[in-house]
């Protein structure tokens, strides 16, 4: 159980395929109603909140935001107290839902809820409420470890919210994936979740139309449509909400990728002209909308933007629009604002490239002497996939080379090291030797010396550890994601995409700090690092990790690191010795050496203990690769390696 946790929220914009959600949860009654699909973003704006175990429910205020109008929030964690308040009018109506079925269904006490700022609009159809139930739901799961999903806590957020007077669908609680847009599909109960990855920043703006709506009414206009269509109007109801927005959703996630904001744009235009041909006939009082449309309409605005489109449950309530540039949003929303609407900004931001990694390959190798002492461990030979023969160091480079890696530090002993990799990776050979090479060689020696030209050093002039040789890397890193793999370890994928190749991938959904783990027998968890947690995913590839531990016992690890799977059985996970380091990582690990926080049985400062202070404070996450891993480090792996790799 952990004590006390920082937590953030963001507020939630549904970009494409507002209503789409509880249309798709028609399908458990009427099977030929077309899923429903989402693109939702999380925003800048959100509730930033201090959160700790208590022996009740409390939500307190120490924002200066909300001061005004608020009064805090105090139940016992009994069930019946806290049904109650969720089906009042109270202003906590939403968390006293979350913390009720929390009560209804986890055996755990109180937690109390100290909001330090917030920065969302509230009833501005950016979720506000989906965001304090999202925060209620993590705040109970994190702290008492309740091994819930980023997908279960939204799943609960939700299930919460369903116990108040609100009815609002179930694409509001995407805030649960943080500030990046994710792909949701509703298939009648099921929900399934797909984040996206940006390659170009998009500057959206959103604001209220300075009007009022009905939400109510819309939703009770547009549920009469379902489950079954009985006139043309219900029935263009279904198309728009289904098959034509499953193409706009296709569309627009393809064009969100690529970041082609000109696109997006007119396809916002296009999906707003559908919902007014197809869908606002429906109700035909609320979703007229004229101040919406005179914004849509304003040459002004259209001057500054490639698009646009109502929010949420469209009407006169908000209005976003995707600006030409950061210039034209900043344009825009003071326009908005002179114009005495409330206007806000956000940007959705690429995902930081990894395009760096580190290699340690400062020991001396002595589990493989008495050979290192004619040559360094790492190029001891294998034979590669290709049918050379190649140093080991080499493998490893040749896959960073590419993955796309174009910078790579190497962690060594001392400048006799620097020397052997600049003889071996700058230094040509000399042309009677070239020349007895077969064409093929030869075009491969270019590569080496290619390589060559990426690679920069570290000197651990000292030998305090893993984490101490990598923290040498900080200014290489220089505040950017870092790839971290074992100068003695070599992978074989069974995909077309390297190992690295798939970890740089799901990075890039993430942004979190990612170890790369696999499956390890019981029996051989005490040699390892052994990782637990919560699976993200339905194909148990990516894992939220909510324990890290060091070598532990068989016992202990029966008893609190395995990870359930689908099929019932229970695994167990080490590291596979390929790592992304976010700064964070580097920040944890001065503090660590700093504070001379070495480890107990060996006094080195290790990885492993930076990552598992940032489980609670950031989180990390584990991912299985789909590959094999093949140790060079001492004389039964080598030789496992020569026969099977």
């Amino acid at each position: 159980m952990t004590e006390k946790l920082s937590l953030f929220v963001p507020g939630r914009l549904c970009l494409f395929g507002e209503h789409s959600d509880w249309a798709g949860l028609q399908r458990v009654i009427n099977s030929n109603i077309v899923p429903g699909s989402s693109i939702v973003t999380g925003i800048e704006q959100g509730i930033y909140a201090d959160v700790e175990v208590s022996d009740n429910f409390i939500v307190h205020n120490k924002s200066d935001e909300l001061k005004k109008s608020w009064v805090d929030y105090e139940s016992t964690m009994q069930l019946s107290e806290l049904k109650k308040t969720a089906a009042s009018d109270n202003y906590f109506a939403y968390v006293a839902g979350v913390a009720s079925y929390i009560s209804e269904n986890y055996h755990v006490g109180g937690v109390k809820i100290t909001i330090t700022k917030m920065t969302l609009p509230v009833k501005s159809g950016l979720s506000s409420s989906a965001a304090i139930c999202v925060l209620v739901a993590r705040a109970f799961n994190r702290l008492y470890n309740l091994n819930m999903s980023t997908l279960g806590e939204m799943t609960v957020a939700f299930k919460g919210e369903q116990r108040t007077k609100s009815r609002c669908g179930r694409l509001d609680q995407a805030c649960a994936f943080g500030d990046n847009p994710v792909l949701m599909t509703f298939d009648g109960e099921d929900v399934e979740v797909e984040r996206l990855v940006v390659k170009e920043p998009l500057y959206w703006v959103f604001s209220d139309v300075g009007g009022e709506k009905d939400t109510i009414r819309i939703l009770s206009d547009l549920n009469r449509c379902y489950p079954f269509a009985q006139n043309d109007i219900e029935k263009n109801v279904h198309s728009a909400l289904g098959i034509e927005n499953q193409v706009i959703t296709a569309r627009a996630v393809e064009l969100i990728k690529t970041g082609d904001a000109p696109a997006i744009g007119r396809l916002m235009t296009e999906a707003q002209e559908l919902f007014d041909k197809k869908i606002a006939p429906a109700s035909p009082v609320e979703l007229k909308a004229p101040k919406l449309h005179a914004l849509l309409k304003d040459e002004t605005i259209k001057s500054l933007t490639y698009g646009g489109k109502g929010v949420g449950s469209q009407g006169d309530g908000s209005v976003q629009f995707i600006a030409k540039d950061a210039r034209c949003q900043k344009e825009l929303v003071e326009y908005l604002e002179s114009k005495g609407l409330s206007a806000y900004s956000f940007t959705i931001k690429p995902r930081r490239r990894v395009h760096k990694a580190i290699i340690p390959v400062a020991g001396f190798g002595t589990r493989l002497y008495p050979t290192t002492r004619a040559i360094k461990k790492e190029f001891i030979p294998v034979i590669d996939t290709d049918g050379l023969v190649k140093p080991v160091i080499l493998v490893i480079l040749e896959q960073l080379y590419n993955s796309g890696i174009d910078e790579i530090c190497l962690i060594v002993g001392g400048e006799e090291d620097i020397e052997a990799y600049t003889r071996f990776f700058q230094a040509p050979l000399l042309e009677d030797h070239l020349r007895k090479l077969p064409k093929k060689m030869q075009e491969y020696e270019n590569k080496i010396l290619e390589i060559g030209k990426l690679l920069t050093y570290r000197i651990q002039a000292e030998r305090k550890g893993f984490g101490h040789a990598v923290s040498l890397c900080k200014d290489f890193a220089n505040n950017e994601p870092v790839l971290l793999l074992l100068g003695d370890t070599i992978y074989r994928s069974n995909t077309s995409k390297s190992c690295s190749e798939q970890l740089l991938e799901v990075y890039e959904q993430l942004d979190r700090p990612i170890v790369s783990i696999h499956n390890t027998p019981i029996n051989q968890v005490v040699h390892y690092g052994i990782l637990t947690g919560t699976w993200e995913d339905k194909k148990e590839k990516v894992l939220r990790v909510t324990e890290f531990a060091e070598k532990p016992s068989v016992e202990y690890a029966e008893d609190f690191l395995g990870v359930p799977l689908r099929n019932g059985k229970k695994a167990y996970f080490s590291v596979f010795g390929q790592y992304i380091l976010t700064p964070e990582v580097f920040t944890q690990l001065d503090a660590n050496i700093l504070a001379n926080k070495a480890t107990e049985k060996n006094g080195e400062f290790g990885l492993t203990d930076a990552l598992a202070t940032l489980i609670d404070k950031d989180g990390i996450y584990g991912f299985v690769p789909d590959g094999e891993m093949f140790d060079t480090g001492n004389a039964e792996a080598y030789m496992n390696t020569m026969h099977h790799y």
